[in-house]
């Protein structure tokens, strides 16, 4: 290219030379001049319109008054309507508008109106004038050609905009541009009168400015994109005001990516860093950068789910990888850059990306196009992207290129004349690989459609060209049909298909059907888009066929905001015939066009095909500025039952969304979309008197990404139409949405704010049947609870009087055992409620939790608790009522507890029971007394329900439980031991005790080792023979003295029944572990209760097996480690509890873990604690009928223990020996002294002054093994060490 002679010269700008050829006075200040076609219209203050041709010729026409132009309501009123009778009535701004065929016109006085020809003659008697009755302070005017709009500023700061009713003639208010006192508090109503309205080139965007200073961007339909009147446009970084930019002239760049501004400011020289290189510009010359939505040129991308935006150089993408985190403006542009999108943009694919990639991170993925290209082609005036995501194609004044964002490589075409011989017209899109692009031959003078493969190089050889009648304005792809729009207001369908022919492939284009429009459409440029859906007002149940529900089924013509859609003629014969290729059977005509909706700026669509979310994926979604977005649903009977006749397939739905919106994610339910942000940088510039940086007036802009969920909102539009089962269908296809709680909340609350602060009473509230709907929903509670903690506790009686008392909501939580949600129903209830009422619940609560291990509830609970006591004392007592018992009576709410708990106790599983439980417990009579002193009454109530958790605990042998409780809350486990130690803390049946141990700590019950001879199996039970019992007691033993800990001497007794040896076996039964994990989980619970394994898993091993080296004693002592210890973690727990009631003196519980340790020197221990005379003899007792039952269990139901039972068979003997010495002079002894009161004493839970007993029984307890209760507490801290280390946190598989 650098090599073509003169080439940079040919494309510099050309030399102008400017010339006068003549002067004509029209004898009064020209207020405005207008070019029309071929002539020039010159409006003058003596209210005298002239046309002149542009040779300077009047030929001989004469200058119109105005005073002689009729002025009416609309065209139908009578001929002669009222005339301007005023003499000094001029004209103070005008513009032509091509497409309405006419002026609009600003008077001096501030009326303004609408004059056009009549016929096509211009003379005074062929010119009509219509004007709006209400605008009498109009000041600028300005007209949108591609939307026939007509934008009138006012006095007042607001812009109104009209449009020419089709049939009557007259203006109607389309929309306003103002701003509103919500968002513009301080500056709404002191902006001043509107000064200059323009619109961009694309006519996609206005821009405003007003006397006073500052402008504002807006969609054609009135959204608002950008205003300079607030946040950091408007005050400085330390809070104080800035003056705002005041415009006195301003007109758009090229494809609208620059604002050019002449800003009233002074004339001081001012210094503005352009791309990199300082240039020093005239006075008060600024220039604004924009980017803008590709949807704005290229409404082709609207059927997919990307947002792109094109500027000047670059394209800013959503879906780019996350090492890209550029920001928008890293490159050094002008300092005074605003980036902006100027509408909206969307793009995807058929198959739906992944949420995580569209959501993606903030930043944009920034593309820079290629200088080479742009060298030439400046500016970019078309841009799009595969419905991958992964390849971009722009186009310039000439040619295009494309772009793989794998390869982050550029494709030119290599022969720079071919790119210079065409210019695309009509858009270019995306079909699979290939692009497709209307554009027009230079050389052959010829319209053409083609289509280049990407993987291949860009050249015309290798591009499949179709020649078209008439120029391409629009190009869209569906599926596998071209759909397009030309000059000659036909359109076009096509169908595309891949060829393969030897090495090459090609796409082939064929023609399918043509429709003309010209009947419907006044002007070609009055077309926004065009697109070819599937969407009909049939929505695919009452089609004949099937296939027929996604094929093209109408096109969606947006014509100047209206949205037109022509669906196809099914009420002729359907026949089609089988064997016939698709591209060639006889297509179905199209019906007349029916207008859809008004003020349409995009249209969204989608062909891909979800059964799951029909609803969003068969819908129409449009955005309509300041209107908000529609969506054009379909109603889908339940359960594929016939509908109606009567009721519409389709629902035109309204929804409000706070971002612009650029693309829609359909089966995501979010709205995409972009924001202008700023970034304050005044504090680099010292503010001087002398003159303040233009930088500091302005601030850095940068372009955020933004999304939005919209589903509440749709929602929420069914029910107010009584649509609840169309409703909940939707909600039931989003409910694997991963906000979907938050969507409901989002909708609750909406309704509560608007009609709890409703000032006027709402006829017919929406609020109840927002909360039936809810109720639909498993999140029902946790929804209701968020909305409410999010809301001011003012509007809570409104929304509970709707879903419900938060009594019975807090219960049904506690029924459905969801204890967090209860948890944040009591702060409600502490809020609504007397202290008694939510002391009632928060026990409950605290109950339940206790029951189910939650630790981290139970702590709260027990703060709250305490809270709830030390506040209790100020607050009033309330009258106590059938459901709400006096905060004075003690544990009498007990009694008096909620009647729905237990109305409902018959419905739930038998787990649920515990609940009912924990509320039989009788109120002590000195229940009284501790309201006086709150805070030591509140500790001894929450002790109270410790103390029972840990009593019910023990009942039912849950000593891994108790070992979590009182490490988790603190509790002090030895001193109530020490307490309970005849009471709860006795061990009524040793034998359910073992084997509760056994399941809990996932610990196997003991096996024997036999020799070959005798069958260890027989209905999973032992039978043994000889002494074998004793060789197994002895191998437990010997592994046992490397697992003692220091709880005691170790004895003799082992050593001296070790001595004898074991007898040598020929062969042995050893279990099979393919694990080889010796603590592992899964081969302790593999064991049965009666010890038996699975039968497969035995083998005999021979003599010879000598792989291991090992002689055969150490192998059956492996392998009875192997069958008979639990996991390491279970161990430690054991030897912990152990501890803890040896401390206690509860040496019954001390026998129980022994035996499940299998350790002798425990027995021995407790015996030495028991020849002291200070033990109860009736433990003791305890302790002998319990061994024996444990003996008789073992020798029928578990020959595992035998053998251990008989090494302590001595123990046996001499504890019987010390129980009966001691039952004799037992009541004789002094301790009895000390065990009167004990047993005469009630309960902890009975009595709240019983703490005193508990001294007594202490030192009652003393001994070696006994610690006083303020060593206890240290003891305490050393020992739950190991199990905040995660040693409880085994669970049974």
């Amino acid at each position: 290219m650098k090599g073509i002679p003169h080439f940079k010269e040919e494309h510099c700008a050309p030399a102008l030379n400017l010339e006068m050829k003549k002067v004509l006075d029209l004898q009064a200040p020209i207020m405005s001049l207008q070019s029309v076609l071929e002539d020039l219209l010159v409006a003058t203050s003596d209210g005298l319109l002239h046309l002149i041709h542009w040779e300077g010729m009047t030929n001989g026409r004469k200058a119109i008054n105005l005073c002689t132009v009729p002025f009416s309501v609309d065209l139908q009123s009578s001929r002669a309507g009222s005339f301007l009778g005023f003499t000094d009535v001029h004209i103070k701004d005008m513009e032509y508008c091509a497409t309405l065929d006419g002026f609009a016109v600003v008077f001096n006085d501030g009326k303004v109106g609408f004059i056009t020809p009549v016929s096509s003659r211009f003379t005074a008697e062929q010119l009509h004038g219509v004007w709006p009755q209400d605008v009498v302070d109009g000041t600028c005017v300005a007209v949108n050609n591609k939307y026939r709009l007509m934008a009138f500023g006012c006095a007042s700061g607001s812009v109104q905009v009209y449009t020419i009713d089709n049939t009557t003639g007259a203006m109607l208010l389309s929309h306003k541009l103002e701003l509103t006192p919500k968002q513009y508090p301080d500056i709404w109503n002191k902006t001043g009168a509107v000064k200059l309205i323009r619109w961009s080139p694309d006519n996609s965007v206005v821009i405003v400015t007003w006397e006073y200073g500052g402008f504002s961007l807006w969609s054609v339909f009135g959204a608002q994109l950008i205003c300079t009147l607030g946040g950091d446009f408007a005050y400085r970084s330390d809070g104080t005001k800035k003056d705002p930019l005041k415009i006195n002239s301003m007109s758009w760049g090229a494809e609208g990516y620059h604002l050019w501004v002449i800003s009233g400011f002074g004339s001081q020289n001012t210094e503005i860093e352009a791309d990199l290189r300082s240039v020093v510009k005239q006075p008060s010359i600024l220039l604004f950068q924009f980017i803008k939505s590709v949807l704005t040129v290229n409404p082709c991308m609207s059927n997919q789910e990307q947002v792109l935006l094109q500027g000047e150089d670059r394209l800013y993408l959503n879906c780019g990888e996350t090492s890209q985190t550029q920001n928008p403006r890293s490159s050094a542009h002008s300092e005074c850059t605003t980036s902006r999108e100027t509408s909206p943009f969307a793009d995807g694919g058929l198959e739906s990306q992944g949420l995580s990639t569209l959501l993606g991170h903030r930043h944009w993925h920034v593309v820079q196009i290629s200088s080479t290209y742009l060298e030439s082609n400046w500016p970019i005036r078309f841009s799009a992207i595969d419905k991958l995501g992964q390849n971009i194609a722009v186009v310039g004044k000439f040619g295009f290129a494309h772009y793989s964002l794998l390869t982050k490589k550029w494709k030119l075409f290599g022969n720079i004349t071919q790119e210079q011989n065409m210019i695309v017209t009509g858009g270019l899109a995306w079909w699979n690989d290939f692009m497709v692009l209307a554009c027009y031959n230079i050389s052959e003078r010829q319209e053409e459609l083609r289509v280049y493969l990407r993987t291949l190089n860009l050249d015309n050889a290798f591009a499949h060209v179709t020649k078209a009648q008439a120029e391409t304005l629009l190009l869209s792809v569906f599926r596998d049909m071209v759909i397009v729009f030309r000059a000659d207001c036909s359109i076009c369908l096509y169908s595309i298909e891949r060829k393969c022919d030897g090495s090459n492939t090609t796409a082939d284009i064929q023609v399918l059907q043509e429709v003309s429009m010209s009947r419907y459409i006044p002007h070609p440029f009055l077309v926004v888009s065009v697109t070819l859906t599937s969407v009909s007002t049939e929505n695919g149940i009452t089609l004949k066929m099937p296939q027929q529900a996604r094929d093209a089924e109408s096109i969606m013509l947006n014509l100047a905001g209206q949205l037109i859609m022509m669906q196809r003629d099914r009420s002729g014969p359907q026949i089609r015939e089988k064997d016939s290729n698709p591209n060639q059977r006889k297509l179905l005509p199209f019906c007349p066009p029916v207008v859809l909706a008004q003020s349409v700026e995009n249209v969204w669509t989608t062909c891909r095909a979800n059964k799951q979310k029909r609803h969003l994926l068969e819908a129409l979604w449009l955005s309509c500025g300041s209107a908000g977005m529609k969506v054009w649903l379909p109603l889908f009977p339940r359960d594929h039952r016939k509908p109606h006749s009567f009721l519409s397939q389709r629902i035109m739905l309204p929804f409000h969304i706070n971002i612009y919106p650029l693309a829609v994610l359909f089966e995501d339910a979010l709205v995409l979309g972009a924001v202008n942000d700023t970034v304050l940088y005044d504090y680099l510039y010292p503010r001087n008197s002398a003159r303040e940086q233009l930088e500091v007036f302005f601030p850095f802009c940068v372009v955020e990404r933004t999304s939005q969920i919209y589903l509440h909102h749709i929602l929420r539009q069914l029910l107010v139409r009584n649509l609840g089962e169309q409703a909940l269908l939707l909600a039931q296809s989003c409910a694997a949405l991963p906000y979907f709680p938050h969507v409901l909340e989002l909708m609750l609350h909406e309704v509560l704010e608007e009609e709890a602060t409703s000032r006027e009473p709402i006829p017919d509230p929406l609020l109840p049947t927002v909360a039936k709907y809810i109720t639909e929903f498993p999140l029902f509670l946790q929804t209701v609870v968020h909305c409410a903690r999010k809301t001011e506790y003012a509007l809570w009686n409104y929304l509970f009087a709707a879903v419900g008392n938060p009594k019975d909501l807090f219960e049904e939580c506690l029924m459905a055992q969801d204890l967090d949600t209860a948890a944040s129903y009591l702060i409600i209830l502490q809020n609504m409620e007397v202290p008694a009422v939510s002391r009632q619940h928060a026990t409950l609560l605290f109950n339940t939790a206790l029951e189910q291990g939650k630790w981290d509830l139970c702590r709260h609970m027990i703060r709250f608790l305490k809270a709830i006591g030390s506040g209790e004392s100020e607050t009033p007592p309330s009258t106590p009522t059938a459901q709400e018992p006096s905060s004075s009576g003690g544990f009498e709410f007990f009694r008096n507890r909620s009647i729905s708990l237990s109305q409902s106790a018959e419905n739930v599983p038998p787990s649920k029971f515990s609940l009912q439980k924990t509320l039989s417990m009788p109120s002590g009579p000195s229940g009284k007394r501790w309201s006086k002193d709150s805070d030591c009454a509140e500790n001894m109530y929450i002790d109270m329900m410790l103390w029972r958790h840990a009593r019910r605990l023990l009942e039912d042998v849950r000593l891994k439980d108790l070992g979590c409780f009182a490490a988790q809350l603190g509790f002090e486990l030895i001193s109530w031991l020490c307490k309970e130690r005849t009471r709860a803390a006795r061990v009524d049946n040793f034998v359910i005790a073992l084997k509760r141990l056994h399941k809990d700590f996932l610990w196997p019950l003991p096996i024997i080792p036999a020799s070959s001879i005798c069958s260890p199996f027989k209905n999973g039970k032992y039978r043994t023979v000889g002494n074998l019992e004793i060789e197994a007691g002895i191998s437990n033993i010997q592994r046992s003295q490397s697992w003692l800990s220091n709880i005691g001497p170790t004895h003799h007794e082992i050593e001296t029944v070790s001595s004898q040896g074991p007898h040598m076996q020929d062969a042995f039964l050893s279990p099979l572990s393919n694990k080889g994990d010796e603590c592992s989980i899964g081969s302790a619970t593999d064991l049965t209760e009666s010890s038996s394994m699975v039968d497969g898993d035995w083998t005999v091993v021979d003599e010879n097996f000598s792989t291991l080296s090992l002689t055969q004693s150490e192998l059956e002592h492996i392998s009875m480690e192997l069958a008979s210890k639990g996991p390491h973690k279970s161990q430690v727990q054991l030897r912990y509890l152990l501890h803890i009631f040896m401390e206690a003196g509860c040496l019954d519980w001390c026998v129980v873990i022994g035996l499940i340790l299998r350790e002798s020197s425990v027995i021995n221990q407790i015996l030495v604690i028991a020849q002291s005379s200070e033990v109860d003899g009736e433990i003791l007792q305890n302790i002998k009928t319990g061994l024996h039952a444990v003996d008789r269990w073992a020798s029928t139901d578990c020959p595992g223990y035998k053998p251990f039972l008989n090494i302590i068979k001595p123990q046996l003997q001499k504890l019987s020996e010390i129980t009966q010495e001691q039952v004799q002079p037992d009541a004789f002894q002094p301790t009895a002294v000390g065990k009167a009161p004990e047993q005469s004493s009630p309960r902890p839970e009975e009595s709240r002054g019983s703490s005193s007993h508990g001294s007594i029984l202490l030192n009652e307890t003393g001994g070696s093994n006994m610690v006083s209760r303020k060593d206890e507490d240290t003891t305490e801290v050393e020992e739950e060490e190991p199990l905040q280390d995660g040693a409880y946190d085994c669970s049974v598989s």
